[in-house]
């Protein structure tokens, strides 16, 4: 039995480690700033209740917005293939877009006054909302393009790696890009853990402060980024001496450290849609007209289509059906709509669950879903992402159980029964304890599969064309919660600023149906999916 354990352990974990590279590290380290970026996410829920009058359905329509700067990743990717020399000014911007974003933020807390003279608070919310993705995006797209550079092409003795080593070093550098924005995940649950330690007895100015000094320390975030680029240089400089010494000469030295395997060529398609793509978004955006979301929506999802069926061109036959199936099973797994806002506001004021116990459920659920890839690193190596879907739709059909049950008054039951002991508060930490090793599993193979599968030419667009697509899923599920939240109506209490008069009176009762029905899509419409591939004739990686 120990012998079996110390077996697995090895092949697990120690594995993976054994198979680390130096050049492996700048793509994480962009990765970890993307993982710290949720440093800011309970401040942020608990500002927006405290001292903004933002509906739940609109902060899900400001969702949809702020999810498509992700659909742009598409010709950023592109433009990264074409500048690939120059890749670096791509995450300068993106970091000084992350840094605005935060720069507004600590103003909107710190000093509300004076940045309210110039504007109001819920204008600059918006604006920092929306300048944060677009940083991200810019960063993101460079840094998956890095996952595929990061692979070396040649040994120490300057010949070809096999083709199955390259593949698995590739999942390899995919599973290490999970763990490293998981890890940034638990970084900052441990910070905020300790700076909300006591929180829930300070006075509200305290609280505030603390607020002030946890957006001040995410500046760390567009810093990461920018060193792992700068390390990057360091390293390509390293290689390039490392070949000389080998004998090759300055112009296969240049194309192996340098330049993709191919240049790649302006795709005016790409870059053409992607312009009247970004004009049609600006317009109606700034318009305001009746269902302009949608008419985003559906217009991003025809644009990436078109991407998506050039780009089948460069694939053999079985893998574009394998890359069809994949992409449709993923797209419909991630448009799953969520209960929005109202779920974590009802914690809140009805719950009691408060800053510090917030922050020791997203340690929880960091730390397990970090586990969970080393745990389930075999599972999605050897299962096709369909078998994989299929066991996380039904498992988080079970888990979505203990939160309905709770709304309806389970906690108080089991407190009675148990002298106190299982209230909300436990409910909540098993049900997060069982749920977060499965937050990551889906990714990892599909992420690897289009790594492997990328033309070495168009290695940024081809990931920014996939990456897009499955990330307009979320944008889908951001208009499915805004419609839920239309139609079950949850707000909390709203009191105006100056008076403190109640202006929105706090109302949960529609809730329970909002999760129920959250439940039941999310059962349903994923498995619809998988058996519609089947009938296809496609299949998933």
């Amino acid at each position: 039995m120990i012998t079996a354990l110390l077996r697995w352990f090895d092949r697990t974990i120690l594995e993976l480690g054994r198979e680390m590279r130096w050049s492996y590290l700048p793509p994480l380290m962009v990765y970890v700033a993307a993982g710290v970026s949720g440093l800011t996410g309970i401040v942020g829920t608990f500002f927006v209740k405290d001292y903004l009058g933002l509906s739940a359905a609109f902060l899900a329509a400001l969702g949809f917005w702020a999810g498509i700067p992700w659909a742009l990743k598409m010709p950023i990717g592109h433009l990264v293939d074409l500048l690939w020399r120059h890749k670096a000014g791509l995450v300068y911007l993106g970091a000084s877009l992350i840094a605005a974003s935060l720069i507004i933020m600590i103003g909107l807390i710190g000093h509300p006054d004076a940045m309210r003279d110039i504007m109001p608070a819920e204008a600059w919310f918006v604006l920092s909302t929306l300048l944060a993705p677009v940083g991200y995006v810019m960063q993101d797209a460079v840094a998956d393009a890095m996952t595929v550079e990061a692979v070396p092409r040649i040994d120490a003795q300057g010949a070809p790696y096999p083709v199955e080593s390259v593949r698995l070093m590739h999942t390899t550098m995919q599973m290490l890009g999970r763990v490293a924005i998981i890890g940034g995940t638990v970084l900052v649950s441990l910070a905020n853990v300790a700076m909300f330690q006591g929180a829930e007895a300070l006075p509200e100015s305290a609280k505030v402060a603390i607020y002030v000094r946890i957006y001040e320390l995410a500046l760390i975030i567009p810093l990461l980024s920018i060193s792992g680029v700068l390390l990057a240089g360091v390293l390509k400089r390293r290689e390039a001496r490392r070949l000389a010494t080998l004998g090759h000469s300055p112009a296969e030295i240049s194309r192996l450290v340098h330049d993709p395997e191919e240049k790649a060529a302006p795709n005016w398609w790409i870059l053409g849609g992607s312009a009247v793509f970004v004009a049609l978004t600006l317009g109606v955006g700034l318009s305001g007209i009746a269902y302009g979301q949608e008419l985003i929506f559906a217009s991003s999802f025809i644009i990436i289509g078109v991407m998506i069926a050039r780009l089948l061109r460069e694939l053999s036959l079985d893998a574009r059906r394998t890359l069809l199936g994949t992409v449709i099973v993923i797209f419909v797994f991630r448009a799953m709509p969520g209960p929005g806002a109202g779920a974590s506001w009802w914690m809140i004021d009805v719950l009691g669950f408060d800053q510090s116990f917030l922050s020791r459920l997203d340690l929880i659920t960091s730390t397990l879903t970090l586990a969970g890839l080393f745990l389930f690193r075999r599972v999605m190596a050897e299962k096709s992402i369909a078998q994989i879907v299929i066991f996380l739709t039904l498992a988080a059909t079970l888990l979505s159980a203990p939160i309905i049950g709770m709304f309806h008054g389970l906690h108080e039951w089991t407190a009675a029964m148990t002298g106190g002991i299982v209230d909300a508060r436990f409910i909540a930490i098993a049900n997060t304890a069982l749920e977060s090793p499965l937050g990551q599993v889906s990714m990892v193979p599909m992420l690897a599969w289009i790594a492997n599968s990328a033309p070495p030419h168009l290695k940024a667009t081809f990931f920014a064309v996939m990456a897009s697509f499955t990330n307009l899923a979320l944008s889908a599920s951001q208009l499915g919660t805004k419609y839920l939240n239309q139609f079950y109506t949850v707000s909390r209490e709203v009191r105006d600023a100056a008076s403190g008069a109640v202006s929105v009176p706090a109302d949960y009762s529609e809730l329970g149906m909002l999760l129920v029905t959250v439940t039941l899509l999310g059962l349903a419409l994923p498995l619809l999916a998988i058996g519609t591939t089947r009938v296809l004739g496609l299949r998933s990686a």
